[in-house]
């Protein structure tokens, strides 16, 4: 039985966030031995693998001569320093947190993402997108706990990765259009290489590897992540992202069951009903941009 482009989009990209939570697991278990600035380092060269690959198959970018400068440098720096932000906060947080509690945290980078484009992009946000937004939020902080007995200052690191990947997602809409993506994406992999490489020495600097099995994990973490990216950029660019992205919030029950499953964690007090809330703002905000754009195509066809 043959899929259609969506159906195959689909399981792309429930395939990508599987491998995405592998590569978590892989790293809140070596970091007990290793730094968060260590497994970003890692992380990133393996990343490269995948950026490469994505920008040599890109037609756009063959069509264009293969073209390798970027005219908004300045802003590729800028997105691949907050990338190395984001990493270094999120590993730190898997280190710290329950698989689960630190995964679903990151999910508000879709709230993030309408706040930011209000003041970067100068987009309009109805009142329905913000009381979606506001309703996340709510969500957010019931599961960080700011004043609750099991709080922990922790809880505020997957909160900022989360603003540092909305961020570097809305940078990207800065670039020029006639930039293609795949460019995009290789120039933050490498910058965010560097970056964890400079970080590492201020850090404490490499540590020796402990065991052949610490190596496996590594380049386990590294090849999860980089087929994660390469799933996740195929499945964008076979069907839109507002058919794809109500299926991205099956990261978190997914999160919670491989924590329970491998690490004993069953945070049900921390996660609900706060997670909760997140998926439902975050499917509101994406219902919203659905009927926006269906009543814009609407409007340009009667035209």
């Amino acid at each position: 039985m043959s899929l259609n482009k969506t159906t195959l989009a689909i399981l792309y990209l429930l395939i990508a966030i599987v491998l995405f939570d592998a590569m978590g697991l892989l790293i809140k278990h070596l970091s007990a031995d290793y730094s968060a600035a260590e497994l970003s380092a890692y992380r990133n060269i393996f990343g490269l693998v995948p950026a490469g690959l994505v920008l040599w198959r890109s037609t756009d970018w063959h069509r264009k001569g293969r073209i390798l400068k970027l005219r908004q440098w300045r802003l590729a720096l800028f997105r691949g320093a907050i990338l190395t932000c984001a990493q270094l906060s999120f590993y730190m947080s898997l280190g710290l947190l329950s698989f689960a509690t630190a995964s679903t945290i990151t999910y508000a980078n879709a709230l993030f993402l309408v706040a930011l484009a209000v003041p970067l992009l100068g987009e309009k946000v109805g009142f329905m997108r913000w009381c979606a937004v506001l309703i996340g939020f709510a969500g957010v902080v019931l599961v960080v706990g700011p004043g609750r007995d099991t709080f922990s200052n922790a809880a505020l690191l997957p909160l900022f990765a989360a603003f540092c990947y909305a961020l570097v997602g809305v940078s990207a809409r800065m670039m020029d259009a006639d930039v293609p993506t795949a460019l995009i994406n290789l120039y933050s992999s490498i910058i965010a290489a560097i970056g964890a490489f400079v970080l590492v020495p201020l850090l404490g600097g490499f540590s020796p590897l402990g065991s052949p099995g610490d190596l496996i994990s590594i380049a386990g973490m590294g090849a999860f992540g980089g087929t994660a990216v390469l799933l996740l950029i195929t499945s964008y660019r076979m069907a839109d992202q507002s058919d794809l992205a109500p299926f991205s919030y099956f990261g978190i029950p997914i999160a919670f069951v491989l924590g329970w499953v491998f690490y004993d964690e069953a945070p049900w007090s921390e996660l609900f009903p706060g997670a909760a809330l997140i998926i439902f703002g975050g499917l509101m905000i994406i219902w919203r941009e659905r009927r926006l754009r269906l009543d814009h195509t609407t409007t340009s066809s009667e035209i």
